[in-house]
C-alpha cells in the first residue's frame, strides 16, 4: 500500500432518511469541509483526522466511507472502467482482503451479484497491476467495499467503520423492538436536549433514548467504547486514534445537572436499561422504575420528554396502541418549561393523542415510515 498521507479524502456518511440535515451540521461542527447532503447520505471532505473523528464522534451517521469512485454507468464495461480508474493500491495492501457488497436501485445495472463480480474483478486487476503480482491472497486486514448504483449513478467506497456506527457497544441485548441508536440520538437533538435538562422516557425499553440522551447532553462521544475497521489498516497512524480519543474526552461536559427519568411496564426492561446505561458509562444519570404509562408523573419542574411508544406494527395490536396514545394525551399536558416528543407511524396519532403537534418531522424507524410529533407550546 503506497499510502496517500493526510491528503483530503472525499468521504461519505450514509444515514437514516430524515437525518441528513442534522448529520450535515454535525459534520461541519466536527471540522468537515465541502459538506453536501443527498437522500440518505452526506458527502464531505477531510484528512485522516476527519476519518477518525467522524467515526468516534458522529451520533447520526451509519458509517464513514471513503468515496473512492463516483461516476455514471449503464453497462458492465462502463462499471469496470470507472472502478479501474482508481488507484486502489493507495488504500488496499497486496495481502489485504476486499470483499464487495452493495445495492442497485432504478438502474440499468440491476443485478447485484453481477455488479459485485465486476467491481471485485476491476479492483483485483488494478491491484495486480500496481503490485506486479498475479495472485492476491487476501489474508490481511479487511477493506469492505460498498457500492450503490442509484439511477445509474455509481458510488464505490471503502468502509472505515466496520460494524455500523449505531452499534455503540453498550447494547449487546435489547428488548423486542428497539429503536436504532442513531435515531434515538436524533430525536433528542430535535427536541433540543441540553445538559441542564431532565429527560423523560415512559416507554424506555432497553434504555436507548435515555442512554443516547445522556451521551448527547454531556457531549460524550458515542464511539469511545468500540473499535473500527480502519483501526486495523496502515492507512491511518495508530497514534491519531489515541489523540482523537483524548480530544473527544476533553470535550465532555463535567458536573452537569442532567438527569434521565425512565419507566417501563416491564421490570425486565428496567433492568436492561440500567445494564446498558452502565456499559455506556452514564448510569449515574439514570432514575428508572417499573410503571405503566397511566402512572406517569413528572419528577421535576421542567422536562424534555422523548419517547418511542409501542405501536400496532411493532408490539401491540393497533387498537391497544391507539388507546395508549389517548392515555399519553391526558398525561402529557401543556406545561411551562416542558416539551414532549413522540415518534409514531400512525397517521392518526394526533387525533388519538387529542391535539395537533406544534411541529412534525418525517423519519424512518427501521423500515417503518414515521413522524416525530413535537409539542412545546
Amino acid at each position: 500500500m503506497s499510502g496517500v498521507g493526510n491528503m483530503p479524502y472525499h468521504l461519505a456518511a450514509p444515514c437514516l432518511f430524515g437525518l441528513e440535515s442534522p448529520l450535515a451540521e454535525e459534520l461541519r461542527q466536527l471540522g468537515a469541509q465541502n459538506v453536501s447532503a443527498e437522500n440518505g447520505r452526506v458527502f464531505f471532505d477531510g484528512g485522516e483526522e476527519m476519518i477518525v473523528r467522524a467515526n468516534l464522534c458522529s451520533r447520526f451517521a451509519e458509517r464513514i466511507l471513503i468515496a473512492a469512485a463516483r461516476f455514471t454507468a449503464r453497462s458492465f464495461t462502463e462499471l469496470f472502467d470507472g472502478v479501474n480508474a482508481v488507484s486502489w493500491s493507495d488504500y488496499i495492501g497486496s495481502n489485504d482482503a476486499f470483499p464487495v457488497t452493495g445495492h442497485c436501485v432504478s438502474s440499468a445495472l440491476h443485478s447485484v451479484p453481477d455488479c459485485q463480480k465486476i467491481i471485485k474483478k476491476s479492483i483485483a486487476v488494478s491491484l495486480s497491476r500496481s503490485y506486479g503480482v498475479e495472485r492476491l491472497p487476501e489474508g490481511g486486514a479487511v477493506h469492505q467495499i460498498r457500492f450503490s448504483i442509484i439511477k445509474d449513478d455509481v458510488l464505490v467506497a471503502i468502509d472505515t467503520s466496520g460494524a455500523g456506527l449505531h452499534k455503540r457497544g453498550y447494547r449487546p441485548v435489547s428488548n423486542a423492538a428497539p429503536i436504532r441508536e442513531t435515531l434515538a440520538a436524533a430525536l433528542c437533538s430535535f427536541s433540543k436536549l441540553r445538559h441542564y435538562h431532565a429527560l423523560y422516557d415512559p416507554f424506555c425499553g432497553s434504555g436507548t433514548v435515555l442512554t443516547e440522551g445522556a451521551l448527547l447532553a454531556n457531549n460524550i462521544a458515542p464511539g469511545l467504547g468500540r473499535r473500527f475497521a480502519a483501526d486495523e489498516w496502515g492507512l491511518v497512524d495508530g497514534s491519531l486514534w489515541q489523540r482523537e480519543r483524548e480530544r473527544a474526552k476533553s470535550l465532555e461536559k463535567k458536573d452537569t445537572d442532567f438527569i434521565a427519568f425512565g419507566s417501563d411496564i416491564s421490570p425486565q426492561c428496567v433492568k436492561l436499561t440500567l445494564e446498558n446505561a452502565e456499559r455506556a458509562g452514564v448510569s449515574r444519570f439514570m432514575r428508572v422504575k417499573a410503571a405503566d404509562i397511566s402512572d406517569f408523573e413528572p419528577q421535576s419542574e421542567n422536562g424534555t420528554l422523548v419517547t418511542n411508544p409501542p405501536y400496532g406494527e411493532r408490539m401491540l395490536d393497533t387498537a391497544e396502541a391507539q388507546r395508549i396514545y389517548g392515555v399519553m394525551g391526558k398525561k402529557f399536558l401543556r406545561r411551562r418549561g416542558w416539551s414532549f416528543g413522540v415518534i409514531s407511524p400512525d397517521e392518526e396519532f394526533e387525533a388519538f393523542f387529542g391535539r395537533k403537534a406544534d411541529k412534525t418531522r418525517k423519519l424512518y424507524n427501521g423500515m417503518l415510515r414515521c413522524r416525530y410529533y413535537m409539542y412545546f407550546k
